[in-house]
């Protein structure tokens, strides 16, 4: 089990300014930020952010992206708005997908950095009456 994912961001105050807007319909709030790290989660922090001012905005091609579980569809497609409005790039509208073991509902955003971050819910499963 993964415990925490932490990216890389050129600026810690615009990046979280983004993620708090971009994060709140997945639930996650800002536990502390720094001058130089910033974490978010629901229960605890598991998204962090690392300032590198030095190093340059993520390469689209390196394949690596951040994805983060959603309640709903509709938080999906806020997370996906959010994004978009505070400077965020689409990077796969909110929509259904077919995933190698399962489909589900997911939106990718590239952010201020360029990073890769999706928002997923699986659907609820049919139980028999």
């Amino acid at each position: 089990m993964i415990d925490h994912v932490s990216i890389q961001v050129q600026d810690i105050d615009a990046s979280v300014a983004f993620y708090q807007t971009v994060l709140e319909p997945l639930g996650y709030k800002l536990f502390f930020a720094t001058d130089r790290t910033a974490a978010f989660g629901v229960k605890y922090p598991e998204f962090w952010l690392n300032a590198r001012p030095d190093l340059p905005k993520a390469h689209a091609q390196t394949g690596a992206h951040v994805c983060l579980r959603a309640t709903s569809h509709e938080a999906v497609s806020a997370f996906h708005q959010h994004a978009l409005t505070m400077g965020g790039i689409d990077d796969g509208e909110p929509g259904p997908r077919q995933a190698l073991m399962t489909t589900y509902f997911g939106a990718f955003i590239r952010d201020l950095d360029g990073n890769r971050v999706e928002a997923v819910c699986f659907p609820k499963k049919e139980t028999a009456s």
